[in-house]
């Protein structure tokens, strides 16, 4: 399978849930490498990366629809949940000796592009309007409060 590779097709235009993306396509990315090393260790080592990363980038984006009002949070929850659900199958597989790395790698490689250009690409606009300066990195504000209670 080859790199998931970052384009302007999967900008949200929310630079904190891209840079999010972003660094969940680099585990993504580790996660093939360690697989390509057939190293188990390794293999459990980005997968708790991935799996506590991902966790908490949604709750910060569930967070984010939240504050902004967007009226489609709950399903958007919901399809979150589905995932959390999926996520947590393979973590248990895995603890069993389950090789299950090249299955979520297929899954992931699918689910976020998906994801992102149908399911993100939905809130954007209620963000970016009732959110202002969610764009800003300003050392305080809505963003700084919320990262530092979701990744601190």
């Amino acid at each position: 399978m080859s790199y998931l590779q970052w384009s302007d097709e999967l900008a949200t235009g929310i630079g904190v849930i891209d840079s999010q993306h972003k660094r969940i396509i680099h585990y993504i990315n580790q996660l093939e490498d360690a697989r390509a090393l057939n190293e188990p260790d390794l293999v459990k080592e980005v997968l708790i990366n991935l799996t506590d990363y991902t966790l908490s980038h949604f709750a910060f984006e569930e967070s984010l629809m939240e504050d902004a009002g967007y009226e489609a949070a709950a399903i958007h929850s919901k399809t979150h949940d589905s995932f959390r659900d999926r996520i947590r199958s393979y973590n248990d597989r895995f603890s069993t000796g389950e090789d299950v790395s090249e299955e979520l790698s297929k899954l992931l490689n699918v689910w976020l592009i998906e994801h992102i250009a149908n399911d993100d690409s939905s809130y954007t606009s209620c963000v970016l309007k009732n959110i202002p300066g969610i764009n800003n990195k300003q050392k305080s504000g809505w963003l700084s409060r919320k990262l530092h209670n979701f990744f601190a």
